[in-house]
This record gives structure tokens, sequence and C-alpha cells, in this order.
């Protein structure tokens, strides 16, 4: 059992956010190997697919789950002790399991965290008594902040899974660890904030992607999973053909004769990231109606940006990479249309589909959503139809459509045009004379009047003497991103440190406008 899985900082920031116990965090004030030998094998069973949890100990909580600080904590002579019995207690589990362990200092105190990604062999049970002389195993699984015993359906659905490992986290026999790219693994683990950045230029490639449940299997023989090449190696269509976005447009609609096609490939992340950039950049345009009665103008985007992320990012997720089609974003004056292979999964009925109300608890990719979820591009859980909606309602755009077939070999999402959003001049390209007029924010006029070709952020906020750079962000520098009259010079990752800011066309043509300077 390693020791040196440095703790997520995400996870540190949860502690000291007080973050409530959950489906996928649970504190022990110290070692209660029964209760927790039970959430281990729950963690293992992942019977909600989200990635396995945490078991922090030495960090107690109140009775509405809420960690207390500053922690217990844990002695030295403890914590060798804990590891001992944990070996031995976590051999009882059938099959084996055992988690990756780390030590962590938060407030002053030591605490014991057990990392627990979801098992390769489900399902996994636990004794209910570890001392017992007369053990008796039975399968337990979370249910909110709890760990219960699977009984009636649930088990029998647990059972159902029974040499069931979601293809992503399986081995990938065609490839080999030296195709893992150590460059972009430690990129990933400074966006995610991760401890473990710091340690990765004395580890190797496989050492590394042990760490980050990437890499498995004995260590004469190891292998890469689907999901680590998916997100780590420079191709990943070298091994998953058609792993790529294909964005085409359509200038005279889906049924002319003429498109233009760009196609997306790459890491998962930054194929995602880049595709979605491309989009906004190129297709997608505010309308700004002036009233004679009122001095609030009306505001429509022809398709909301947030809408399209989810839906693209929903592909991404759920769609499978051993068929060999990409997933397709069809883009006309009139809709956008994302088309992904197979469809939704068969438990969701089709009504329940087509209204918008698809809630499904078997993912097909639950480690391709884990490194999502780090990456704050989805939330998973079912949230993403509810968001498009959300997306498309708040811009007053008509209700989005989410299409299948009777065999659920596609899965298509249809976002129709705004009724009011003008079409650009040229090809979809923004027509920077048309919203010259709008009302910024005095905030946002003095910011782009600052705006020198391209600056980080912390040079922006230091020319507008400001100090909070919360406050710099919502005030200032949000909201002309959302005007289209500031862009980053690197969208498709939001977090570098090389990040850049400079002013859009239409921000340049606002200054003129005001007599500025840009």
């Amino acid at each position: 059992m390693s020791i040196r899985s440095p703790l997520p900082l995400k996870l540190l920031d949860l502690l000291r956010q007080r973050t409530v116990e959950g489906e996928r965090i649970e504190y022990k004030s110290g070692w209660n190997p029964d209760a927790i030998v039970r959430t281990l094998c729950a963690f293992a069973n992942d019977f909600q697919n989200l990635g396995g949890g945490y078991v922090v100990m030495g960090q107690d909580c109140d009775a509405n789950g809420q960690p207390i600080f500053p922690p217990v904590g844990l002695a030295p002579s403890q914590i060798d002790k804990i590891q001992q019995e944990l070996l031995a207690a976590c051999q009882l589990i059938q099959p084996p399991y055992f988690p990756s362990l780390s030590v962590q200092e938060v407030e002053g105190r030591q605490l014991l965290v057990l990392r627990a990604p979801g098992g390769m062999h489900r399902p996994y049970k636990a004794p209910a008594s570890v001392s017992a002389k007369q053990k008796v195993w039975h399968y337990y699984i979370r249910r909110y902040s709890s760990t219960v015993e699977a009984k009636g359906e649930a088990e029998q659905e647990l059972l159902s899974l029974t040499a069931q490992v979601p293809w992503d986290d399986r081995f990938a026999l065609q490839a080999q660890v030296i195709d893992l790219q150590k460059p972009l693994m430690v990129e990933y683990l400074r966006e995610m904030g991760s401890a473990l950045a710091d340690d990765a230029a004395q580890l190797s490639v496989e050492e590394l992607g042990r760490q980050m449940h990437v890499v498995d299997g004995p260590s004469e023989a190891p292998r890469p999973k689907n999901v680590g090449l998916l997100f780590f190696s420079a191709a990943p269509d070298r091994f998953f053909p058609y792993t790529q976005i294909d964005v085409v447009w359509f200038p005279e609609g889906a049924g002319g004769d003429r498109f233009d096609e760009k196609i997306f490939k790459g890491p998962l992340a930054s194929m995602t990231r880049e595709a979605l950039g491309y989009i906004q950049r190129n297709y997608l345009h505010e309308t700004v109606l002036k009233h004679p009665d009122r001095a609030e103008a009306t505001r429509v985007w022809n398709f909301p940006y947030t809408a399209i992320e989810e839906a693209v990012v929903n592909a991404v997720y759920h769609r499978s990479y051993e068929e060999r089609e990409p997933i397709e974003v069809r883009i006309s004056y009139d809709e956008v249309v994302i088309l992904s292979f197979p469809g939704p999964d068969r438990s969701i009925r089709m009504e329940d589909f087509a209204a918008g109300r698809a809630v499904s608890r078997r993912y097909r990719n639950r480690r391709i959503g884990e490194f999502l979820r780090e990456l704050e591009l989805t939330e998973g859980r079912s949230t993403g139809i509810p968001k498009i909606l959300k997306a498309m309602a708040a811009n007053g755009s008509p209700a989005p459509r989410f299409e299948t077939d009777d065999d659920r070999l596609a899965y298509v999402i249809r976002l129709p045009v705004h009724p009011l959003a003008k079409r650009p001049t040229e090809e979809f390209t923004m027509d920077v004379t048309m919203d010259v007029t709008m009302d910024v924010t005095g905030e946002v006029a003095a910011l782009l009047r600052l705006v020198s070709g391209e600056m980080s952020r912390p040079e922006l906020q230091a020319a507008m003497r400001l100090k909070n750079a919360d406050h710099f962000r919502k005030t200032y520098l949000a909201p002309a991103m959302s005007a289209g009259l500031l862009e980053m010079t690197a969208p498709e990752s939001p977090r570098s440190t090389k990040q850049r800011y400079r002013l859009t066309a239409l921000g340049q043509q606002w200054l003129k406008t005001q007599g500025g300077s840009g």
C-alpha cells in the first residue's frame, strides 16, 4: 500500500470550505475498522459510477456531516499502526481491494486520506465485522452520505455489473506506457490543483500513471488504460480511430451544396476546448435591439454558448470510442445540431428523452466523466440536459430537441436559432459594426481603454489599480468577455499561466466609436 499518493488540492479545499459528507467523501475522527472497510467496499462498487471516493481519517464532523476545524488529527504512532491494520483489513474485502493512501497536514494536524477509485472487479463484498470470528459478508453501496448494505433490487443491479469494467477503465492492449505523454499528465495535474504535480519530475511515466490510475498491470508488463490514452496521448485517434470533433458549416442550409469543415483531434480535453473556442469565435454572435420607449436594449445570442458547450461535452462524455464515428457539430443559420454515436441507455424511456428528462445512473464512460469533472467541463449526474434547457430559455430561444432512434444507434441534440437574431453580413464573420452602439458599464469601458496588445490578468488588474482579484474578474474582466469585447489568447486552456487577454475586433471598433485607443 503506497503512501506516495498526494491528496489533490481540490479535496483540501473541500475540507477548508467545510464541505459536508456526501457520496464521494466520508470523515472519520479515528480508525474504525468495521465502518471504514464497509465504506471502502462501497466506493469500490461505485454503484453510482461517480469514480469512487475518499475516506478522511483524523477529521471529525458534526451531526450534519460538516467537518469541524481544527481537525482532531492523528498521532504519528497511530498512523503507522493504522496502516498495518488497514492492509490486513482490506484483504478481507472480496475480491481484495486496496485504496491509495496519503498523509496530509491540515491546520497543523495530520490526516490519513484513503483514495478509493471504482474497482476493476466489482461487485465487492466486505464483512459486517472485521474482528468477528464468524464473518458474514455483504455487498455495500453509497446512498448519499451513508454506506448501506445493498438489498433487493439494488443488490440485483449490483450483481448484474459482475465483470463489467467500463470501457474507459480497461487496459489498452494495443498500446504501451511510453505512448502516454508526461507533459500532458503534469499539465492536467497542475490544472486540477494536485500536489502530485510537484512530485512528477521524480517519477517515471509508469509511476506517475499508476498514481493517476491510468496505468495498471504487473510491473513486468504494465499497460495504459483507455482513459489515459484519450487524455494523455498526443494522438488518441491512433488507438481509437475517429476520436475527433467535426465542425461543419452549411452557409446554404443542411440541404445546400456548399459546406466548410474543420476537424479537431488530439487529447480529449484540448480537443473539446479547441472545438468549442472555434465555434464561439466564428459562429456565435449577439444581436442588440434598441427600443424607442425605454433605455434598456434587448440582447440575444443566435445560439447561447452554454447550451452548445453542454451539448458538445455531453457527446464527448457519452459517445462510444469503440465506434468509428466522429462527433459532428453541424451549423447553419437556422440551427446547431450535435450528433454522436450511440444513443442513450435503453433504461431511459423515449418520451422522457424527447422531453429532456433523460436521467441514467449507468454511464458509459465513468473515468472520462471523472476527468471532465476535475477539469470542470462537466458535473456529471445527468445535469447536461437541464443546463441546455435552462440556457436556451434564459436566452429566449426556442426549446431544444433531443432525438434518438428506436435502436438507440445515434444521439441528436438540435438547438434552434433565436428568432430575433440577425444574420451577419458575410459567411458568419461577425459584422463588427452591428453592436458598436452597445451600452457597456463604466468599469468595462475603463478596462477597454487600458488594454494594450496582449496582457495577462495581473497586468490588467495592476493597470486598473485594483487589489481584489475576484472583484476585478466579476466586475471588469467577465463582463468585457461576455460582451465579446475582450478575448483570451488561449481559450482552449483558460487556466494557463501563459493566458493573455486582447481586444476583439468588436472591442477595437467600440473604442474607435468612443474616441478611445486600443
